[in-house]
This record gives structure tokens, C-alpha cells and sequence, in this order.
């Protein structure tokens, strides 16, 4: 989340008691940032730069990339391979197993919401 919560604010309480209720309310809010599984959907297609996906994205900002890309790497579900240490610096992003089974899952919902919405 952008901000923390504020404990015993109604939100707090909300986000607590739906979490009790179903992990599924959980998942939901880890993979719903705007942009994220856009992200991972690039890179499992094999575009694995930062400039790379920039340019599928255009109106995304270096700022939110870089902050997704943070957020799919603590998730497990990229791994950064540094290819050059040195400059020009080389950095790839790749899809890992974990990654790879929730778009098999973010593919039926994909399905599913063209046929029902």
C-alpha cells in the first residue's frame, strides 16, 4: 500500500476482518496494484529490460515501473539477473516458476471476465 494504516481506523478494521474471512481477499490485494501483472505479463513474454517494458507502457512512469518491478521481486515472482556490474550496466527480469503459475491463474480470470462481464 502507498500509505500505512492507521490501526483502529474503519479501513484498518475492514482490511483486517476481510483478511480473516478469505486469504483470497489477501491475494487480491498483493496482485491488484495498477500495472503489476501487466508487468509480469511482459515479462514472461520475454521483454525483460526496464527500458524494454517502459516502452510497452509508455504512460508509465519510471517511478511506478520501478516500484512494481520492487514489489514482483519481494513477491518471488521475477528474479533481477545482473548481466554486467560494470557501465553500461545490464540488468534482466525473469519470470520465475511462482511467477509462471499465477498468470496461468490471471489467464482463466482474464477468460472468465470476457465471457461474464
Amino acid at each position: 500500500m502507498a500509505t500505512p494504516l492507521k490501526p483502529g481506523t474503519s479501513n484498518a478494521c475492514n482490511i483486517t476482518a476481510l483478511s480473516l474471512a478469505c486469504e483470497v481477499n489477501d491475494v487480491l490485494r498483493d496482485i491488484s496494484p495498477r500495472w503489476k501483472m501487466q508487468v509480469l505479463h511482459k515479462i514472461a513474454a520475454g521483454v525483460n529490460q526496464f527500458n524494454s517494458i517502459k516502452n510497452a507502457f509508455p504512460s508509465l512512469s519510471d517511478q511506478i515501473l520501478s516500484k512494481r518491478l520492487a514489489e514482483l521481486i519481494r513477491d518471488e515472482l521475477i528474479h533481477k539477473h545482473i548481466i554486467r556490474e560494470k557501465a553500461p550496466k545490464s540488468v534482466h527480469y525473469i519470470i520465475s516458476d511462482k511467477g509462471i503459475e499465477l498468470l496461468k491463474i490471471i489467464d482463466d480470470l482474464h477468460k472468465w471476465g470476457l465471457r461474464w462481464i
